[in-house]
């Protein structure tokens, strides 16, 4: 959805290849704010030995500068994330401390607030007052900073923003999926979030809407009556050409389940109306398509 409308909105002609490059970019987006999320997160508990080493470097340090408590640096789920071979690689790659080279001085300023934050939290004066280290423990203080300290503070949700165009529609997803690494350090090919059956049918998807694009639009068009198919929003029309290209040409997935996700992208992503609008159409399409026996899902390259 998102690489059809960015294709439709550029003003420029479209080269071969491009719209597959396209989407390969919104897959590299995703894993990029991952990455970043992942590295805020570790910097913020790695943190409290940069803070002991500056505070007992002081001129005249006091006692309380001199037993800044880090055991939060040594945390058990922080290290195996840290130590993922994967994970270090990405890192390498993807240099999270620079995002944009102008934002290294705020990503470390951002850190440090977000740590001291942190030390005045019941939640870690509890964590650290225990000398064990409990596994369970481990992850929660983790989950704590991620949770209560960086997705809660707008402020750095609004830093993650303005670093991360992908942001709004990408954010829960990869929250998600941060917080599934932080139960598992070690869980993900980073190189291949998706899984290969999900990003071939994503090309596929996308190769078909394009490639098929004056034939959806003849089938959705006669059921727009009296609407004017130039006043419609583009987004509602990208989406309803997804989902007649599914009823048409995707064996695998029942219309129930092509017209409810479509509903639901229309809503979150779209106008208000967009949702029972889009809807109506795919439903009535749809019906006719079976009473005409048209509904094959033929692969469209075979049709």
């Amino acid at each position: 959805m998102q690489t059809l409308y960015t294709l439709e909105t550029v003003e420029t002609l479209i080269k071969p290849g491009e719209p597959q490059k396209t989407l390969q970019q919104h897959f590299d987006q995703t894993r990029s704010l991952l990455i970043y999320l992942t590295w805020f997160l570790t910097e913020v508990a790695r943190y409290a030995e940069t803070e002991a080493h500056k505070r007992a470097g002081k001129h005249l340090p006091t006692a309380e500068d001199l037993n800044v408590n880090t055991k939060i640096a040594g945390n058990e789920t922080l290290w195996k994330m840290l130590e993922d071979p994967a994970m270090k690689e990405q890192f390498a790659k993807e240099k999270p401390a620079l995002i944009h080279r102008s934002a290294q001085a705020e990503n470390t300023d951002m850190v440090r607030k977000v740590y001291l934050d942190l030390v005045e939290t019941p939640t870690y004066k509890t964590y650290i007052s225990k000398q064990s280290r409990d596994k369970v423990e481990e992850k929660k203080i983790i989950e704590f900073i991620l949770n209560d300290l960086m997705l809660a503070n707008e402020t750095f949700v609004s830093h993650v923003e303005e670093n991360f165009s992908n942001w709004n529609d990408d954010g829960e997803m990869v929250v998600q999926l941060l917080a599934a690494y932080i139960q598992k350090p070690g869980i993900y090919n980073f190189n291949q979030l998706l899984s290969p059956d999900k990003a071939q049918f994503a090309k596929s998807l996308l190769q078909t809407v394009q490639d098929k694009a004056a034939h959806l639009q003849e089938i959705i068009i006669p059921k727009l009556k009296n609407w004017d198919p130039e006043r419609i929003a583009l987004l509602d029309m990208i989406l309803m050409k997804m989902g007649v290209a599914e009823f048409l040409y995707f064996e695998t997935i029942p219309p129930k389940v092509t017209i409810n996700e479509y509903i639901d992208l229309a809503k979150e992503y779209s106008t208000q109306q967009s949702g029972q609008f889009v809807n109506g159409i795919l439903d009535n399409i749809h019906k006719d398509l079976v009473q005409q026996g048209k509904m094959q899902k033929v692969d469209y390259k075979k049709a």
